[in-house]
């Protein structure tokens, strides 16, 4: 199979303030047919206190996009960014959260600048109120949001829709002191509620199942794909369902034990089952692997990119454009600076 790369470009950055860093990106098409964009956002560095969930939009497929706005802003660090849309209006993003005491024990970049926000954040209990994964949604196609709530499991990406309606979360369970590590299948309600529908097998005690995502496809099978990642491992198993997520196959490993991930799931109209990840060898840069049997079967390592300059990269998602193409977003660090930025790569790939 050949990757035919387009285009690539910086798509959300900051480069004038010291709040440069942007991570972990989503991206979705929404009811109006625009695309929207999340991540966190005006970071000072990977781990700090700082980080907004924000989205950027855009509405012409991709040529451009609008500045930055903030969706989520707790007093806490506010990771990741997950986007998914259900029903005639419906959007949710995605987001947790780490306690001030982990940040500050982990923080380096401008630690007395860091240090002297968490301060202020513990001055009373009101951070309490965020703490875990978090969640907003909308009901007028992502024009304004509600929440955040608070719920019980978190993966990068956020939900997918199932063909009967209903909002289907796979997320490892959020564990402030991380005992558990498992992966649970939720359904989600209109006010943010969810409740437990499954649970998808350890791969193995020795190694932490994270950062699952997941779809459906359109013969209504469920496929989940989960980063796992131990001692000389960070690879991508699979998970499948058939019975509309009530039980999971044991997962299987897709790639090579240093193979990448996380990973993020589309059904291409050509019928492909499209998952790209992120790389963290070197040469570093993000790979896609493709199926055409419903996920049986996988062509994987294919190279989209792999010029970026830091392993300090990757989580990326795609949405198929109008024409047939793949828009996939990425968070990379700029090679001259601290800075990290969302870039996109619109490609294509043939047989």
């Amino acid at each position: 199979m050949k990757i035919n790369v387009k285009e690539e470009k910086i798509i959300c950055s900051n480069p004038n303030g010291i709040h440069n860093y942007f991570g972990w990106p989503s991206v979705t098409r929404l009811q109006d047919n625009s695309l929207l964009a999340v991540a966190s956002g005006f970071r000072i560095a990977h781990v700090c206190p700082f980080g907004k969930v924000v989205a950027f939009r855009s509405y012409d497929e991709g040529k451009s996009w609008t500045a930055p706005e903030v969706i989520i802003d707790t007093p806490l660090d506010d990771r990741d960014g997950g986007v998914m849309t259900f029903g005639e209006n419906g959007v949710i993003i995605t987001s947790f959260n780490n306690r001030p005491s982990f940040q500050r024990s982990i923080t380096q970049v401008k630690a007395t600048y860091a240090n002297a926000y968490i301060d202020e954040v513990e001055k009373n209990d009101n951070w309490k109120n965020f703490l875990g994964s978090t969640m907003a949604i909308s009901d007028d196609g992502g024009k304004t949001f509600r929440g955040p709530y608070v719920v019980s499991i978190t993966s990068p990406h956020g939900p997918c829709e199932l063909s009967d309606g209903t909002v289907f979360y796979v997320g490892r369970l959020f564990d402030d002191n991380n005992a558990e590590s498992h992966i649970e299948c939720h359904t989600v309600t209109p006010d943010g509620k969810t409740e437990i529908r499954s649970r998808i097998e350890d791969v193995s005690p020795d190694l932490l199942s994270c950062e699952p995502h997941a779809i459906q496809l359109k013969n209504g099978r469920i496929v989940v794909h989960i980063r796992v990642q131990g001692k000389n491992v960070f690879t991508v198993y699979q998970s499948v369902s058939d019975d509309n997520g009530y039980t999971f196959t044991k997962p299987v490993q897709l790639l090579k034990d240093r193979g990448g991930s996380p990973a993020h799931l589309i059904e291409h109209s050509s019928g492909a089952l499209v998952s790209v990840y992120g790389y963290r060898e070197a040469p570093f840069g993000i790979r896609v692997m493709v199926s055409y049997d419903n996920g049986e079967t996988w062509e994987t390592d294919m190279v989209i990119t792999d010029k970026e300059p830091t392993p300090d990269l990757g989580y990326p998602a795609s949405v198929e454009l109008e024409n047939g193409d793949i828009l996939t977003v990425f968070y990379t660090r700029e090679e001259k600076t601290s800075a990290s930025v969302i870039k996109q790569i619109i490609w294509n790939f043939e047989e």
